[in-house]
C-alpha cells in the first residue's frame, strides 16, 4: 500500500460525508490530483485490499458494506 492509497482511506474515515454537492469530488482534486473517476476506480481497489482492510479495517468494511446495498438497490 502507498502513501496516497493511505492518505484515501484516512480521508474517506475523516470525511464519510459532504454537506455541499460537488464538494468532495473538489477536496478530492485539490487533495491528491485525481479526478473523482480515478478516485473511485482506486478506492474500489483498496476495499478489495487485505493490506487495506489491515491498516483500517473500520473503513474498509464501512465501504464494503455501501458498494453492497448499492448492488443489491441495482
Amino acid at each position: 500500500m502507498t502513501d496516497t492509497d493511505r492518505a484515501i482511506l484516512d480521508f474517506e474515515r475523516e470525511n464519510s460525508w459532504w454537506k455541499y454537492p460537488g464538494a468532495k469530488e473538489a477536496e478530492i482534486r485539490a487533495r491528491f490530483g485525481l479526478s473523482s473517476t480515478r478516485y473511485y476506480q482506486r478506492l474500489a481497489q483498496l476495499v478489495r485490499d487485505p493490506e487495506a482492510e489491515a491498516y483500517d479495517a473500520f473503513t474498509v468494511r464501512r465501504l464494503r458494506s455501501i458498494v453492497s446495498r448499492r448492488r443489491r438497490v441495482a
